[in-house]
């Protein structure tokens, strides 16, 4: 806030004065005020301040005045004006020496020139130019705005901070990641990102202006030089930061750091706004495959150009996995990682985790993928041709769960995988087989197994069975007394029989393969024979005992 000097001594009420300093020291001083001093100074006169005096009270004495001036001095007025004629009739070269060596203006001014005119003409004058700069800080601040209004991005709202305060500037986003600079020194940001080796430290600083104190405002040293960091905000959210440089050896102005207080804003609307435009497009994409899923559609020419707009390229073989995640820890426990600590994570936390590391999985084995979450489920459909999907399937996998394990412990995703025939453009049918097929590994083993519905051929003919009421009697009346015995005294009945089953009714593997004694195997064998009144040894009789056990475990998700 304020003029020049030299804009104030050409105003008309001051024509008639007389300056006693050089002309030079009209540019050097800035006057933010006008004021009316006699003796005593004290702590009257702020800085920049123009002093206007009759020389009352030590106009007689040379020596007073003297005293006068130099405390005017000391409390940083930048002018002296002395209305001559009634107390004072000459100012003394001492007087004029001393204004000159500490750079303060002095003013020989008429007596009948009134000190109301002056301070009345050089305060509109202020109040003028205020005008002025607060239109053109409007203007700079419409100007930023329109940059993202208008679609345009974070270089060219650098730009317009440069070409208004010559700072060098630069932004990175929260994962500090270089997006737009302007004479920013490129190595600078990367020591600073931890990107490239180099000395660099956080160094306190004093917070003396609006921008400092109501901004998160840090300052930073390095071998070379030194720069400034402010955080972007958007509803209490890191977006990114806005660094920039003091080059001219003098404090930042007002000016530039509204400016810069400015472009902060610009930038944190320039943020929310792209996360806008992302957010949406991950709701379209979500949607577009959630249909492609969960709907029987025919891929026709529209469908097909649907997925060109979304970047999904619909015209090749995918293998669909549906995942479904879970923890071994509660939802309230600390998930812990080798960067730090992640507190339970939300759904949409979780997710964008997931969706990272398959889009990185998939990156690395040069493969197309989609994927969409309904519920607690992820889908997937993974660019894999049908004579090895398998394979390609696992390796896809293998990377995935590495990296999500590493990143988030406790975390399991059970999968089931299908291709449809040659898997060209079924993708509904394919993600029913592969939901089919999650769901009997889900039934048959522990959390994160992985089953493919080529090999579910078995289990989906005895889930067709167990539909059937006759045989959901039959399976009871088989079985129920060795369930309940099962239940009671914990005698695992279910378990050693389909053990004894998987060594082809050898007693002998059977005892090793549990570790128990021959004869307990044996006394075992008998007490399911009283229970289920069938023989182990009768083909038939032990093909209907199999056939009952694997019906109930199918149905009630539980393994004997």
């Amino acid at each position: 806030m304020g003029i020049g000097m030299r804009t104030a001594i050409e105003l008309p009420v001051l024509k008639t004065a007389n300056m006693l300093t050089t002309d030079e020291l009209l540019a050097k001083r800035q006057v933010e005020w006008v004021s009316v001093i006699e003796t005593p100074v004290e702590n009257f006169v702020k800085q920049n301040e123009f002093v206007l005096s009759t020389g009352i009270g030590c106009g007689q004495d040379p020596q007073k005045l003297i005293e006068y001036v130099s405390d005017v001095i000391e409390s940083g007025a930048s002018a002296i004006g002395f209305a001559m004629g009634r107390y004072i009739f000459q100012v003394p070269d001492t007087i004029v020496d001393v204004c000159e060596q500490n750079e303060v203006v002095l003013l020989e001014i008429p007596w009948e020139i009134r000190f109301g005119d002056i301070m009345e003409a050089i305060l509109q004058e202020i109040s003028e130019t205020e005008q002025d700069k607060q239109k053109q800080m409007e203007q700079v601040r419409q100007n930023l705005i329109n940059c993202v209004l208008d679609g345009e991005g974070l270089s060219e709202i650098l730009a317009i901070v440069y070409e208004n305060t010559h700072v060098p500037v630069a932004v990175s986003d929260v994962m500090k990641t270089t997006r737009a600079k302007q004479r920013f020194p490129e190595e600078m940001i990367d020591i600073l990102n931890g990107k490239t080796a180099g000395f660099h430290q956080a160094v306190p600083m004093e917070r003396s202006s609006y921008l400092e104190h109501h901004y998160p405002i840090e300052k930073y040293e390095f071998t070379d030089g030194e720069c400034f960091q402010l955080t972007i905000l958007s509803n209490h959210k890191k977006q990114g930061y806005l660094l920039f440089q003091n080059d001219t050896g003098r404090p930042f102005t007002k000016r530039e750091l509204s400016i810069l207080e400015h472009a902060v804003t610009a930038c944190a609307l320039y943020f929310v706004k792209e996360n806008a435009i992302e957010m949406t497009e991950i709701r379209l994409k979500d949607q577009f495959l959630l249909d492609l899923a969960k709907s029987k559609k025919t891929i026709d020419q529209g469908l097909l150009s649907r997925g060109d707009l979304l970047g999904y390229d619909l015209r090749k073989p995918y293998v669909c996995l549906v995942g479904e995640i879970g923890f071994h820890k509660q939802a309230d426990d600390v998930i812990t990682s080798s960067t730090g600590q992640i507190e339970a994570l939300s759904m949409h936390s979780r997710n964008y985790y997931v969706q990272t590391e398959v889009q990185h999985a998939a990156d690395q084995i040069n493969r197309q993928r989609m994927i969409t979450f309904d519920g607690d489920r992820v889908i997937i459909f993974l660019e894999a041709a049908h004579d090895s999907f398998q394979e390609t399937t696992h390796q896809f996998l293998d990377l995935v769960e590495r990296r999500l394990q590493e990143l988030l412990e406790g975390i399991t995703i059970s999968w089931g995988v299908s291709l449809n025939g040659d898997g060209m453009q079924v993708f509904y049918d394919s993600c029913q087989e592969a939901e089919v097929a999650l769901t009997i590994g889900q039934k048959q083993g522990e959390p994160g197994t992985r089953t493919f519905f080529a090999d579910t051929k078995m289990n989906r003919l005895l889930m067709a069975l167990s539909k059937e009421d006759e045989a959901e009697e039959i399976v009871s009346s088989t079985i129920q007394d060795l369930i309940n015995y099962d239940e009671k005294r914990e005698a695992h009945l279910l378990h050693t029989f389909m053990m004894y089953k998987k060594h082809h009714n050898n007693v002998s593997q059977t005892a090793r393969a549990m570790n128990l004694h021959r004869q307990s195997l044996l006394h075992r064998l008998r007490n399911i024979e009283r229970l289920s009144r069938l023989s182990v040894l009768d083909a038939e009789d032990s093909f209907l005992l199999e056939l009952s056990i694997r019906l109930w475990t199918l149905k009630n998700g539980k393994t004997p």
